[in-house]
């Protein structure tokens, strides 16, 4: 299968480095460019790219939050993997809340880049453990317990499927049980972690080291 790809970023040479790395992988396929955040959306709803890498600083009234956002309500089965020069908890937490499943430092080395970027394909959340701690602690609104809450091994592993962008249907069919259940199952988990949505509570699980990594 190959994954095909919308880089964003507003400098065309590192855009330039980005896709002749990724040109030489077989399972990759760079099929638009961006350099800001509107053209971003634009090639997103014209290519329907499987992988975007959006650079989380972008010129222009929409930067790569905001792109994020219009993408990820648009095309939610597109994942999106933020850009970033250096670790901005403040940011990347805007970036996750806007649908992004991870980030990358640009610093990354190239090999680094291709592996993780496989893994987010394969339903992994980019989060490094450096910066896993205080992503979790802005996600904790006002009066939640600091203590982290439990869930049932059936509650982790339907945890672990949502991180791989299952729907309850595709979850219902993988674990044999009922799409009614699963639905259950889902509530029990967004009101014991006390997150908004699927993708905060799967962040939440991924942080916090629930899954194996792949």
């Amino acid at each position: 299968m190959t994954l095909r790809l919308l880089l964003v970023d507003d400098h065309r040479l590192f855009r330039e480095g980005l896709r002749a790395l990724l040109s030489y992988q077989p399972d990759f396929e760079v099929v638009a460019e961006a350099g800001d955040g509107e053209s971003a959306i634009n090639e997103a709803l014209r290519v329907r790219p499987d992988l975007i890498l959006m650079d989380i600083d972008l010129p222009g009234a929409v930067d790569g939050v905001a792109a994020t956002s219009a993408v990820t309500t648009r095309l939610p089965g597109t994942i999106v993997i933020m850009l970033t020069v250096h670790d901005d908890t403040d940011r990347l937490v805007d970036a996750f809340k806007a649908g992004a499943q991870g980030y990358l430092v640009k610093s990354i080395r190239s090999e680094d880049l291709v592996r993780r970027l496989r893994g987010a394909a394969e339903g992994d959340a980019i989060l490094p453990r450096s910066v896993a701690a205080r992503i979790l602690d802005e996600f904790r609104q006002p009066g939640r317990p600091a203590a982290v809450p439990s869930l049932t091994d059936r509650e982790i592993q339907v945890l672990e499927l949502v991180s791989r962008r299952m729907s309850n249907k595709e979850i219902a069919a993988a674990l044999i049980i009922s799409e009614h259940t699963v639905k259950n199952h889902m509530k029990n988990i967004l009101a014991r972690l006390q997150v908004a949505n699927r993708r905060e509570a799967a962040a939440f699980g991924a942080a916090q080291g629930w899954f194996q990594p792949k």
